[in-house]
């Protein structure tokens, strides 16, 4: 069963900064496309930042210019680099795994980032 295991959320003070990991296990990690996701209270499940095996990324519009995705082959690590977080980037942060030859998804448990005003 594959494993996605994040970690690096918690309270931060606008204009601070976060780093989140995610740690993936049973699968083979450098052919995945990796995603962050991130659902705040009564809003939809919105994709935040996505990278594919070969490195291409892709941005929310809001989050452009802040945040930065990046991957650890070596490691089966994706990170996601938090800058001059806003309170509204406030959410239950989830890490996303896509297989590369059925494109199923994979979900960690998600971590809670909270930015104070």
């Amino acid at each position: 069963q594959v494993q996605l295991v994040e970690s690096g959320g918690g309270l931060v003070q606008a204009g601070g900064s976060l780093r989140l990991s995610c740690a993936a296990s049973r699968i083979i990690f450098s052919l995945n496309a990796m995603g962050w996701y991130r659902q705040a209270p009564g809003k939809q499940r919105e994709l935040v930042a996505r990278i594919t095996s070969s490195g291409t990324t892709n941005y929310a519009d809001s989050v452009k210019g802040r945040f930065t995705i990046s991957r650890d082959n070596g490691r089966n690590t994706v990170y996601l680099q938090m800058n001059s977080l806003k309170p509204e980037d406030t959410a239950v942060y989830y890490c996303n795994a896509e297989r590369y030859y059925d494109a199923r998804e994979y979900w960690g448990q998600g971590t809670q980032v909270t930015v104070s005003s």
